[in-house]
């Protein structure tokens, strides 16, 4: 199957959280336990972001991620908090198969160069939080889902393709746990706007949900976090419902 399924893990103070909006953050699970629950479940990719804004978490998440890629073998994605080539180069010896950079890039795209230029493409990943400021009009927004940039998020995304990055992660702030859906139109958008692989983030709340973003869009992987930790629905349940829809 190459559409893939990924599950996301926010971690604060070395726990699981969920919430909506990037509000209302409610603690479910130990990380390491969940990192184990989908290995076995065969992700296809797992995401793991310290949301915790503090500096001084950083080296309590180095050590988680370090336990979480002896535990896994699917390609690790590692972000939140990254603002150095150093803190980058800490997170792949950590075992991260490639680190996610969002805020940090736009307030210094001269960063996301550099990392580029430093560990290659193939390992860095923009994310982009979207809010829709007016109809059919996004902007990219900092500070955990609480700053409007300004930046229109296709020319960002443009941008950032054409400097190397390999992916992007696209979260839909307006969507974000509301369980109703991904964004469809905010991702057919961004899909048909770049030639490398988008990630559909923000909204899933069962498995109709998941072949509906890749039955109407060009999205290459789709995200969930709650639904999936809570086991609401499983990665075998949506693949699944992905096969039965022969979506492959």
């Amino acid at each position: 199957m190459t559409k893939r399924i990924v599950p996301c893990l926010d971690i604060i103070n070395n726990r699981v959280v969920v919430g909506e909006q990037f509000k209302n953050l409610q603690d479910v699970e130990d990380p390491l336990s969940l990192a184990r629950y989908y290995e076995q479940n065969e992700a296809d990719d797992l995401i793991v972001y310290d949301i915790s804004g503090k500096s001084d978490s950083k080296k309590q998440f180095l050590q988680l991620i370090k336990q979480i890629s002896d535990i896994v073998s699917m390609p690790l994605t590692v972000g939140g908090g990254l603002k150095t080539i150093k803190d980058i180069k800490q997170m792949l010896t950590a075992g991260a198969d490639r680190v996610s950079i969002n805020s940090s890039a736009i307030h210094n795209e001269q960063f996301l160069k550099d990392a580029i230029n430093t560990f290659g493409g193939k390992h860095i990943v923009l994310a982009i939080d979207a809010k829709e400021i007016s109809p059919g009009k996004w902007h990219a927004f900092t500070n955990g889902g609480t700053k409007d940039s300004g930046l229109d998020i296709f020319l960002w995304a443009k941008r950032a393709e054409k400097m190397g990055v390999c992916e992007i992660v696209l979260n839909s702030i307006d969507y974000d746990g509301a369980k109703s859906g991904f964004a469809v139109e905010l991702n057919k958008k961004m899909a048909n706007s770049v030639n490398i692989p988008v990630i559909a983030s923000g909204g899933a709340g069962n498995v109709k949900h998941f072949s509906e973003v890749f039955q109407k869009t060009a999205v290459s992987g789709a995200l969930a976090a709650s639904i999936l930790h809570q086991q609401q629905v499983t990665i075998r349940d949506v693949k699944q419902h992905l096969l039965e829809k022969n979506i492959y």
